[in-house]
């Protein structure tokens, strides 16, 4: 219904069109069926989730759909979908005015705007960020002309994208001493790495999620500015369906460079007028050739060394996207530059939530949980705030969900299932842990982070089976300095012990 000056009025309002707000939405819709839920979002497609199985108590997994909104509003009469980027927030009137000139009044708010790459560097042609579908389908493109390309960043998308890119030499400029530090340590990235360099690659298991775009989109071409337009965060298979294959012949050609940053980028005419010098593809150890090619861009790294490539991958994490939202309202925002929540994912200012990538988890957390901008966590803190929403809303009180006692995320790299429990990392233990490894080389891989007795974290690489039993053992800490080494004992059949 319409308010003072053609305002539109809604109980709720969520912002933002990824798998937190179209959860967080869904929920609401769900549990107050005669509310109108009002949905802004900036992309003609929500990210949807489908195929949802619960693995364990803690383990989910699902595939993401991008899905157009019409499809949304079918299954949820009462959720409106309104196309817009949000212009501003006057969190002291429950006012949101969106990009083409409407204003909405809401009781309760959730921001879910997600986060962006960050770049090493803004509005250079030849750095491609990577975070979302529309990013990966302009990286196809450039790839297919690619002799060499940079790729800078350690986490989760830059380790896939290495792993996937054939035909076309790889310079890998990582800040950690072993490739996929955010999820790995280095016995697992040794582990993996042999499967890096293979010649060939086995044909991929078939991938089951499939792929929606937007109609006509392509046709049409983007106009000018549209690649700013922010996609939604890719999902663990999204290297899948796209052919990544540069224009050599050979199918690995990848180098590390450890320990080192982007130092500076140069265009070809810089890099001449400057007369400096860059290297060729390592062949060896020794090798420190000059390289005669002219190239379109140069990276100089922290180490030194100056590659020339056709372009650079940025694949070095996100940043909250919060700038809409700040101008005017007081938000407390976290040094990762999100927007801080509560245990109820309630913001600093009244009757404003947020969830997914845009929020920094300010409360105590489990001691076997942390937070991690992935898909899993944006899936739960949706649904999780759109509770605390209606509780808030009915005046009750709710309980912290669940899925935020214990971090547990299972995910897919170079063709291994991984799952990664607690503090796998020993994330903030400091050195008072220990940790025991098994190892089959090109079978699996586990490891477990051992702290006074008990389990803190665990990492499972390959088909373990270990998952639940691991799950149990950290979520009960229960002390386990009796097995000793034989906890990881393949002979003895772990899961009798602990039924």
């Amino acid at each position: 219904m319409a308010g003072p000056g053609g305002a539109e009025r809604g109980r709720f309002a969520v912002v933002g069109g990824g798998i937190a707000g179209v959860t967080c939405a869904e929920k609401l819709a769900a549990e107050f069926p005669s509310e109108d839920i009002f949905l802004v979002t900036a992309s003609p497609v929500i990210k949807a989730v489908t195929n949802f199985k619960q693995v364990s108590k803690t383990l989910e997994e699902f595939d993401v759909e991008e899905q157009p909104s019409s499809l949304l509003e079918k299954r949820y009469p009462n959720i409106r979908v309104i196309q817009s980027g949000v212009k501003q927030l006057k969190s002291d009137e429950h006012k949101i005015y969106t990009e083409d000139g409407k204003e909405y009044i809401y009781e309760k708010l959730c921001l879910c705007a997600g986060a962006k790459p960050k770049l090493i560097v803004e509005g250079n042609p030849y750095v491609l960020g990577i975070r979302d579908t529309d990013s990966a389908q302009a990286f196809q493109k450039n790839l297919a002309q690619a002799e060499r390309i940079v790729v800078v960043g350690n986490g989760g998308i830059a380790l896939e994208l290495v792993y996937e890119i054939q035909g076309c030499e790889v310079i890998w400029a990582i800040k950690d001493k072993a490739i996929g530090n955010t999820f790995f340590d280095a016995g697992a990235a040794e582990f993996l790495l042999p499967k890096l360099t293979a010649e060939s690659q086995e044909t991929p298991i078939e991938c089951k999620r499939t792929k929606y775009t937007v109609e006509g989109s392509e046709e049409k071409g983007r106009p000018a500015g549209a690649s700013d337009k922010l996609g939604s965060a890719l999902g663990p298979d999204w290297h899948e369906g796209l052919h990544l294959k540069g224009t050599k012949e050979f199918s690995h050609k990848v180098h590390i460079e450890i320990l080192c940053e982007v130092k500076k980028i140069y265009l070809q005419q810089e890099f001449i007028q400057l007369q400096l010098t860059s290297l060729t593809f390592p062949k060896g150890e020794k090798n420190v050739e000059a390289d005669e090619v002219l190239w379109p861009v140069y990276v100089e790294l922290t180490n030194g060394k100056i590659y020339g490539c056709n372009f650079i991958v940025s694949a070095t994490g996100v940043v909250p996207n919060v700038e809409p939202f700040l101008d005017g309202n007081n938000f407390a925002v976290g040094e990762d530059g999100g927007l801080k929540v509560d245990k109820h994912m309630h913001t600093s200012l009244p009757d404003v939530f947020a969830a997914g990538d845009i929020c920094t988890a300010a409360w105590e957390p489990s001691p076997v949980w942390h937070q991690m901008r992935l898909w899993t966590q944006a899936r739960q803190m949706g649904w999780y705030a759109a509770k605390c929403m209606a509780a808030d809303a009915l005046g009750e009180s709710i309980d912290m969900d669940f899925s935020f006692e214990l971090f547990a995320h299972i995910t897919k790299f170079f063709n291994y299932k991984v799952v990664v429990l607690g503090k796998y990392n020993a994330q903030g233990l400091g050195s008072d842990h220990e940790l025991m490894l098994r190892c089959t080389k090109g079978h699996e891989y586990v490891k477990v982070v051992m702290q006074n007795g008990r389990m803190m974290g665990a990492v499972l690489i390959g088909e373990t089976d270990l998952e639940e039993t691991f799950e149990n053992l950290i979520l009960n800490q229960m002390d386990l300095s009796a097995y000793g080494e034989d906890l990881l004992n393949p002979d003895i059949d772990i899961e009798d012990y602990f039924d």
